[in-house]
């Protein structure tokens, strides 16, 4: 018979704190084969041992050619989580916007973690073909944010 797992509500507690405090959207914890999983805007629940295997991929027919291809080009990275704002300041224009040219260095946008904003600059010159995020929305590591030609 498999042990009772009891949740130590201190323990679920902490984790939301250290969500808040580091800007993260989930965390699991993992103790033996029992998982804690918090996710913010979610609810914490636990997880069995038993992963179920993912569900078949479905294989879609193409779309309508109305649909915009993905710009080609070096993808500049979320290199944290967070919310991305384009402009420093909220009816200021932005940073960048398509068809700019850039150097290397310029700031393209900033991601604010943890109360702090940091400026993402251009990692090389280069031509402005597409801007992936929206102002004020938040921003997942390693998310596309700006495509370079």
């Amino acid at each position: 018979m498999p042990e009772k797992f009891v949740v130590d509500g201190e323990s679920v507690r902490g984790l939301a704190n250290l969500l808040e405090e580091t800007g993260l959207t989930e965390i699991e914890y993992q103790v033996g084969v029992h998982r804690i999983r918090v996710v913010r805007g979610g609810v914490a629940a636990t997880i069995p041992h038993y992963t179920p295997p993912p569900a078949p991929v479905s294989v879609s027919t193409p779309s309508a050619p109305s649909v915009k291809a993905p710009a080609v080009g070096e993808s500049v990275l979320s290199p944290m989580v967070g919310t991305v704002y384009l402009s420093g300041e909220p009816e200021a224009p932005p940073f960048i916007k398509v068809g700019d040219l850039v150097s290397k260095g310029d700031t393209l946008l900033i991601v604010e973690a943890m109360k702090v904003m940091n400026p993402i600059r251009a990692p090389r010159d280069g031509k402005v073909l597409e801007v992936c995020v929206k102002d004020s929305k938040p921003v997942e590591f390693g998310e596309p944010l700006v495509i370079l030609e």
